[in-house]
């Protein structure tokens, strides 16, 4: 396992003021009922009301990034509805500034064009991550776009062969790799915490669930002699002693190492 390393994972709302500016809605339409509209509409056609891509507003990405100074979790929240550019762009920065091996769970298949589509709404500026080797010719043949290419590891794209129908979820894999899983919450309920006020719910659980995905990035290593089996131990380790460290301060991770058997 080569270091740094960047795990990844964001969540989203509805962007309810890209709908409303997409459907020609005026102000008297509340944004509830732009919602609701919309819903119908889109449910009636695909059967789903799963927002596109394009319409996901970001607001939180967390990531745990591990590098020869130890392991550190970070989350970058819009906490006041008005930041996402500000939040892409912070994490954009990271990884231009560091040049990490970037690891996902469907990062390829969410993640990513989302905050592809976002980034491009807002400004966001990140030449290092979008080089296909016109700047550095080592990124002709390892960069973050490519599908194949390894700077951006989507774990569960490559675990399933890059075939769709064999794509596995992140809680059923991390709970039977014995680690906790998704706690409290899932994916379907964010929006509605989000109304609620509960961004650092949302923050928590997102911390979580990279945390899930780094414990299962190791994991990978392990399988492929990335990490030998003293070292991984140690790294697993090295986790449960940083999380106790920061228990205290942030209860979600007491709650994450009791659910750690």
């Amino acid at each position: 396992m080569v270091w740094p390393v960047l795990v990844f994972d964001i969540e989203t709302v509805p962007d309810v003021a890209g709908l409303r500016l997409l459907r020609g809605d005026g102000p008297e339409v509340s944004d509830a009922q732009v919602l609701q509209a919309w819903r119908d509409e889109r449910a009636a056609k695909v059967q789903n009301d799963f927002a596109p891509l394009y319409l996901q507003q970001v607001v939180a990405i967390s990531c745990v990034f591990r590098s020869a100074d130890g392991l550190k979790v970070h989350s970058f929240v819009d906490r006041d509805g008005q930041s996402e550019g500000r939040v892409i762009q912070s994490f954009f920065s990271v990884v231009d500034k560091h040049v990490p091996q970037l690891v996902s769970w469907n990062g390829g298949g969410f993640d990513l064009p989302v905050l592809h589509y976002r980034g491009l709404k807002h400004g966001v500026v990140a030449d290092k991550y979008w080089d296909l080797g016109e700047d550095d010719r080592e990124f002709k043949w390892n960069n973050y776009i490519s599908r194949y290419h390894l700077r951006h590891l989507d774990l569960m794209d490559l675990l399933a062969l890059y075939q769709p129908k064999n794509n596995a979820p992140l809680d059923a894999m991390a709970k039977l790799c014995g680690f906790p899983g998704k706690l409290g919450m899932d994916g379907s309920q964010v929006h509605n915490v989000y109304l609620a006020g509960g961004i650092e719910e949302i923050r928590k659980y997102c911390e979580t669930d990279v945390m899930n995905t780094y414990l299962l990035y190791c994991r990978y290593q392990k399988m492929r002699s990335g990490l030998l089996e003293d070292e991984y131990a140690r790294e697993i380790s090295l986790v449960r002693e940083t999380l106790a460290v920061w228990a205290p301060t942030e209860p979600h991770w007491s709650e994450y190492l009791a659910a750690w058997t």
